[in-house]
């Protein structure tokens, strides 16, 4: 934890780093602590091509020093990952190697912390007002106070609980549900596991629901349905899809979110979520339209007799947007 004096000094505004860091992007900000009672205050903010710089310590550079953060010596980073005892990061989606220790010490940095990055989301997303949400099916707000499911695709799949307890604060609890084994729904979704089982030994969620996921799921379409890809990248698939110009484009589409809906539903179920379910990630924001009137809400439903239990749960669309910083800044304050 940071130790009590640097907490007195960011809780009276101190500025601080909160990095969002994905396996595509990443969303640095300056904050601080807002007056009391009142929201994290972000003084500045920046998205960025992780794949244009060479490392995490570039881009945390290169932006302190455009937006006068030249005396900021602490901060927090919200990554996917597992941290190992010597400050490196077990990864599988950013484009260079994340060491939090090395990190720190190059920028002779005092304190730099490492938070998953959907932990850090939910911290922000959980209590996130209603009006600032879409809502995608269940109640306008939760029937009882309950556990909330935090989950989205983008690079990979994150996904983290946060738990309300009481006269406490809320404990969020962080997850590699990403990395469970995918469970098909129906024939196809069996003829496509059968299919991505000859080029993995363990498919997970993730290889799935995920930009990659789209890929692996359009290819694989295209062996079934004896066709030849013309399309080389996510988003160019979802592009066409929603365009309604290429047919196998729309059939991976109407695939992803059906698979969404379905894992959206067991996760609900596998963590006992009562308080709502919010959807996050790059994807699902991209996919806005397409997303709602797809089959989404049926799959998530199609539980047998849980389904009257997951009709009382509040699914809401959320934008990434600052949230992961927010979140992040949250998390290393308390």
């Amino acid at each position: 934890m940071v130790d009590p004096a640097t907490t007195g000094s960011l809780l009276n505004g101190t500025p601080f780093l909160a990095a969002d860091v994905g396996g595509t992007h990443a969303r640095l900000a300056l904050v601080r602590a807002g007056a009391s009672g009142q929201p994290i205050e972000v003084l500045a903010f920046r998205k960025y091509d992780c794949t244009e710089h060479a490392s995490l310590v570039d881009l945390i550079a290169g932006f302190l020093a455009a937006h006068g953060g030249g005396e900021v010596d602490r901060g927090v980073v919200a990554s996917a990952g597992y941290e190992l005892d010597d400050g490196t990061v077990i990864t599988t989606n950013l484009p260079w190697p994340l060491s939090i220790r090395e990190t720190r010490e190059r920028l002779g940095f005092a304190d730099l912390r490492l938070v998953n990055d959907f932990k850090a989301v939910a911290y922000a997303a959980a209590t996130l007002p209603a009006s600032e949400t879409t809502r995608i099916t269940g109640p306008d707000e939760a029937l009882v106070r309950g556990p909330v499911l935090v989950l989205g695709p983008g690079t990979g799949l994150g996904a983290a609980v946060w738990i309300p307890r009481s006269g406490e604060r809320p404990f969020v609890l962080a997850t590699e549900a990403g990395q469970a084994a995918l469970a098909a729904g129906n024939e196809l979704e069996l003829a496509l596991l059968a299919q991505l089982l000859k080029q993995h030994a363990h498919v997970t969620i993730g290889h799935v629901l995920s930009g990659p996921g789209i890929l692996n799921l359009y290819n694989a379409l295209a062996v079934l349905r004896n066709t030849k890809p013309a399309l080389s990248t996510p988003s160019r698939i979802t592009a066409a899809a929603q365009a309604g110009d290429d047919a196998l484009a729309r059939e991976t589409l109407d695939t992803f979110c059906g698979f969404l809906g379905s894992v959206v539903g067991d996760m609900a179920l596998t963590y006992g979520v009562q308080g709502g379910i919010r959807l996050a990630g790059g994807i699902p924001s991209q996919i806005r339209d397409f997303l709602l009137n797809s089959d989404f809400v049926a799959r998530y439903l199609n539980k047998g007799p849980m389904r009257a239990a997951l009709e009382r749960i509040p699914v809401r669309l959320i934008e990434h947007g600052q949230l992961g910083v927010i979140g992040a800044a949250h998390w290393y304050l308390d």
